[in-house]
């Protein structure tokens, strides 16, 4: 198969380039996954082993397409393949090597709703008042720290008011609560991986020479930890391709540095950089409207795209003087399009946020314009699907306190919080997971006998799922969960 037939000149350039840092920086629309999954091709193609490819992306969806691309030019070898998120590449590392850091292999990772959970219990313990410390303000700034790879006891050294200092204590107590849980967050993912390379040097090395080529897609979006797992992990072989451009830099917000890719010159000053500045996407028209917004940019890296498209049509710019006015705008073109033919799932109407839809939602309702609001709550975010988690999550980690929290009365079991509270004093009191104190519930002082019977019943459940994990696909664990617990029932009802 030529794999170089259907490219330009720019994208060959950097498919071909065998060894050695590359930066490719691509514009919208410019082919940049055409070029990074052409490039894992080549190299296969070359000689090299996929057990020492690594391709980082940003998001499950990137990781399938280019994994799929690469399947359909390589078939044979594309399944050994590492093509995955920062997260799914720490996770699968840590998995491996978690107790170095002093943690089970079999830990869990708790999500957004799983953390706040876990602050609120620890203000509770610190005698902190929520209104005070909101929980989401103090999870966003634990965050922070660990996308800049500050442990606790480091973030509070560096804590330089009130409330950074009141964070410290809630961070230190907060991880201490994961640890004891078996638990790790996100964050945690890349800022562990980072410290177990770091404080294990043979380690390092095994991952070093197993990804001799490391490719990175949207590297301007990288944040300090990532920036630094990826240069440890580059540093024996220096065989880095990163591709990004910095003119789309958007995540400042959540940490990203746009000096990550800036400053790849300096970091690699023999790195080969290629521009991808062909547009496929766009007319010249719409092209020429971007250049001369980002243009104003600055420290950004010069390019100019361009396509063979042709100019197109006009940008129409509309200043309306309110919401309603500018909906009204909206709708009439919308009415218009629609009358000269165009369905209407060929339109789509962009807004930034969900409360700017209000508006426009009562103007299309009053003008019959069918519509779709795209978005809403995600599929794991549903209470069900939490709950099903968490049941499973306990099967594997029996001592995830904030899973046992969730489900312990889901179904009611008539356990209250108070009830609750007590078996988790006595686990920390013992030293024993969260489900062995349900197990040793006739020991807890204060539990009346339904709480206890209730206790052991469900102890005994987990322990026969436990027994029968080895033996059931995920999905036979999940429908036994489901009817075992009698929770299956109750949705039903």
């Amino acid at each position: 198969m030529d794999l170089l037939a259907n490219l330009n000149p720019a994208q060959a350039r950097a498919v071909t380039h065998r060894d050695g840092p590359l930066l490719v920086l691509a514009g919208a629309g410019s082919g940049k996954t055409r070029v990074l999954t052409t490039r894992i091709a080549y190299l296969l193609q070359q000689g090299v082993s996929p057990l020492h490819i690594l391709a980082i992306t940003f998001t499950n969806k990137a990781a399938r397409e280019m994994k799929e691309r690469v399947a359909a030019m390589v078939p044979d070898v594309a399944r050994e393949l590492w093509v995955a998120t920062f997260h799914s590449t720490c996770l699968r590392v840590l998995r491996r090597q978690a107790r170095f850091l002093g943690y089970a292999e079999n830990f869990v990772i708790y999500d957004d709703a799983d953390q706040q959970t876990v602050i609120k219990e620890c203000l509770k313990e610190l005698n902190m008042d929520e209104k005070k410390f909101p929980p989401r303000a103090l999870s966003a700034a634990i965050s922070g720290a660990k996308n800049r790879l500050l442990p606790p006891e480091e973030y509070g050294d560096q804590a330089d008011s009130f409330f950074t200092r009141q964070t410290a204590r809630v961070y230190a107590l907060y991880q201490d609560k994961l640890h004891r849980n078996n638990a790790l967050d996100f964050d945690d993912l890349i800022m562990l991986t980072v410290r177990l390379f770091r404080e294990n040097p043979a380690v390092l090395r095994h991952y070093q020479n197993r990804f001799r080529y490391i490719l990175v897609d949207e590297y301007q979006d990288t944040n300090q930890a990532q920036y630094v797992l990826v240069n440890l992990l580059a540093a024996e072989h220096r065989n880095l391709c990163v591709v990004g451009d910095p003119d789309q830099g958007i995540y400042g917000w959540r940490g990203a540095n746009i000096q990550n890719i800036l400053d790849f010159e300096k970091d690699y000053p023999e790195a080969l950089v290629v521009k991808l500045e062909q547009n496929y996407r766009s007319t010249q028209t719409i092209l020429d409207a971007a250049n001369q917004v980002i243009k104003r940019n600055r420290g950004r890296k010069e390019k100019r795209l361009w396509t063979a498209a042709g100019p197109g049509t006009p940008v129409v710019v509309y200043m309306a003087g309110d919401e309603r006015t500018e909906a009204g705008f909206v709708a009439d073109r919308v009415a218009r399009l629609r009358q000269r033919g165009t369905p209407y799932r060929d339109m789509a109407v962009l807004y930034r946020t969900h409360a700017m839809s209000r508006v426009l939602e009562e103007v299309f309702l009053s003008r019959g314009i069918p519509y779709t609001i795209v978005g809403g709550l995600k599929f794991y975010d549903r209470k069900e699907i939490k709950d099903l988690l968490a049941y499973l999550r306990l099967v594997v980690n029996p001592a995830d306190t904030v899973s046992l929290r969730r489900i312990i009365n889901v179904p009611r079991r008539g356990v209250g919080e108070a009830s609750l509270n007590k078996l988790l004093a006595y686990s920390m009191e013992k030293g024993i997971p969260a489900l062995e104190a349900l197990a040793r519930a006739p020991e807890v002082p204060g539990l009346n006998g339904p709480v206890r019977a209730a206790c052991t019943g469900l102890a005994r459940l987990f322990a026969r799922l436990y027994e029968q994990s080895g033996e059931l696909s995920v999905t036979e664990l999940a429908q036994a969960v489901l009817e075992r617990t009698g929770y299956w029932q109750e949705l039903l009802a």
